[in-house]
């Protein structure tokens, strides 16, 4: 069983309930949020594999271009300029597609591998984690995304997915049979988890809700849930002494006071997402 973690939106507590909830199922961790990949701080695996993730990306061999323009017209992600009589490339909107090396006649064109980041695989436990982080300066992360993802074992997984409703996220839900939404009561909250609910609905697979930083109070997002009849899976307090474990890089599992809630969030979860 694959279940995803994502919300709209940072900040709403997703890393929290993704590395706490991965020790209460007793599911490897697998970190997607490449750009910001912060699980590692809370969980402390024992790293035991490094991999560097390799793209490609086009050399023009300048003795034989003449300069036609043909690739660039081709690029459809802005990776060729023709200026003057040159071929320029941006290495790193290249999304290696292919498609200048077919159109050039000269044959002028070829492709080389750059490192774009890496994934690292480490033990807490009886689990794997693993996280994919992105170099800084690059901007895209789903090549990385996708080497984390392509052996995913057959065991129970935790996918922390990065936040937001982007192609990074499509590419971490393709792995999915289920997902738990993490939101906050507030307008922010519940607007970014409507465009975050929209994305998780095209996949067709059960989901429900974890509602961050609750007052305890009748809120707008349990309101809405009601109304669009979505179930929420449960609640994590509002309260400082969270606040503070959170900040020195506490797991919240480990705390005999907030272990129940964490239990209670994993029963819950096997309910909604229907595994055994």
């Amino acid at each position: 069983m694959n279940i995803a973690v994502l919300s709209g939106k940072g900040g709403t507590g997703k890393t929290t309930v993704s590395t706490n909830l991965a020790l209460a199922i007793k599911a490897n961790y697998i970190d997607c949020d490449v750009e910001e990949p912060n699980g590692f701080l809370f969980l402390k695996p024992d790293i035991k594999q490094t991999k560097d993730v390799l793209v490609q990306y086009p050399y023009i061999y300048n003795d034989k271009c003449i300069s036609c323009g043909e690739c660039v017209e081709a690029c459809q992600f802005n990776a060729l300029a023709k200026v003057k009589d040159k071929i320029m490339v941006f290495e790193k909107l290249c999304h290696g597609c292919g498609a200048c090396e077919i159109v050039c006649k000269p044959q002028a064109i070829s492709y080389k591998k750059r490192e774009t980041g890496r994934i690292e695989k480490g033990i807490l436990g009886n689990i794997s984690c693993s996280r994919g982080v992105l170099n800084v300066s690059e901007p895209m992360a789903v090549p990385i995304i996708k080497e984390l993802l392509k052996d995913i074992s057959k065991d129970n997984n935790l996918i922390d997915c990065p936040p937001g409703t982007s192609c990074n996220v499509v590419n971490a839900l393709k792995y999915a049979n289920g997902a738990i939404l993490v939101t906050e009561p507030t307008e922010f909250g519940l607007h970014d988890m409507k465009m975050a609910l929209e994305v998780v609905k095209m996949f067709n697979i059960p989901f429900g809700v974890i509602i961050n930083k609750d007052d305890g109070q009748y809120n707008l997002v349990k309101k809405y849930c009601k109304e669009e009849n979505i179930y929420i899976i449960g609640v994590i307090p509002y309260t400082k002494d969270i606040a503070v474990h959170y900040s020195k890089g506490d797991i919240l599992y480990n705390n005999l006071d907030y272990k129940p809630i964490f239990d209670e969030l994993c029963a819950r979860s096997k309910e909604v997402l229907q595994w055994s």
